[in-house]
């Protein structure tokens, strides 16, 4: 975000956009704002208010252990779920608060050890890649039973690699899954996995290309100025309903979809890499629920 404000202020002939559909660090559309940066996905906070509201209904949870990598985004999410269940629901007891070196762990097991001795019934975390797959084939292999509230088990590869071992233990927070309710790009994501060979689930890398083509239809310009005042504010009907652009910070608010990892039938239509298991969908959150103040002081050019 750095290198980005100073490229564009001392270049502004070759300016550029930051378009973002991934990078969910809250920090991105607050203190560390940039009038050149947009984001598609939504925030490790938007998506713990979704996560923990849900948990908050669950009268049969009373103790959450939260397990994540050890960089900005790991340490966003401990802050977020500890802000936000005690707020909801605090007779709900943080029982673990580990954050462990990115990519480094082999074994999970030591971690899986102390998650069943504290008697936790359910775990946050927002591991990616082999830090999840081998967190929950740890937790099959040892029989732990507690359900996984993940950000990222959708990622490409992860439930290829999960597979049976995260049958109804999976609970994951998305912005769009192939079996969602009045699946708007169901012929979209066949399409695609018919051409790639692999299972569409970026929606939100989908809505950044329309949007920024509109905006540039609206700017009739490529100028990335004139292309970023046309996204600021925009409203637009996304494959998910209306989706709009935050003016104030550049974060996009949407609907948001708590899922389970299932298998076919009941609810799934569509599994996910040849698994036999796909997402069903346990709740929805309107784009207007999802909406959190932001501290954002942009610069405007």
């Amino acid at each position: 975000m750095e290198a980005l404000a100073k490229h564009n202020s001392r270049n502004p002939e070759s300016a550029v956009l930051y378009m973002n559909f991934a990078a969910q660090d809250p920090a991105l559309t607050n203190d560390k704002c940039n009038f050149w940066h947009f984001r598609f996905d939504a925030h490790v906070d938007m998506k713990l208010a979704a996560i923990t509201d849900y948990i908050a209904r669950q009268k049969d949870l009373h103790k959450i252990y939260l397990l994540n990598q050890d960089y900005a985004f790991g340490q966003a999410i401990s802050a977020a779920a500890k802000d936000m269940l005690g707020k909801k629901r605090p007779d709900i007891a943080i029982v673990g608060d580990d954050l462990h070196p990115l990519g480094k762990v082999k074994d999970f097991s030591p971690y899986v050890a102390k998650i069943r001795a504290s008697g936790a019934e359910a775990v946050i975390t927002g591991n990616w890649g082999s830090d999840l797959s081998l967190l929950i084939k740890a937790s099959k292999e040892s029989g732990l039973t507690v359900t996984y509230y993940t950000l990222n088990a959708h990622n490409a590869g992860i439930p290829g690699s999960i597979g049976a071992a995260g049958e109804d233990h999976i609970k994951q927070v998305l912005t769009w899954h192939a079996n969602v309710a009045d699946n708007k790009i169901e012929k979209f994501a066949s399409d695609y996995k018919t051409r790639f060979k692999g299972d569409f689930y970026y929606n939100t890398a989908k809505t950044e290309l329309e949007m920024l083509a509109r905006a540039i239809n609206e700017a009739k310009s490529t100028d990335p100025l004139k292309v970023a005042r046309a996204l600021e504010g925009m409203k637009y009907m996304s494959d998910t309903g209306e989706v709009w652009m935050r003016a104030d910070d550049h974060q996009l608010m949407q609907p948001i979809y708590i899922a389970t990892f299932t298998k076919l039938g009941k609810g799934v239509k569509y599994d996910v890499e040849n698994t036999g298991y796909g997402w069903k969908t346990d709740v929805r959150t309107e784009a207007r629920d999802t909406v959190m103040p932001t501290n954002c002081k942009m610069e405007r050019p």
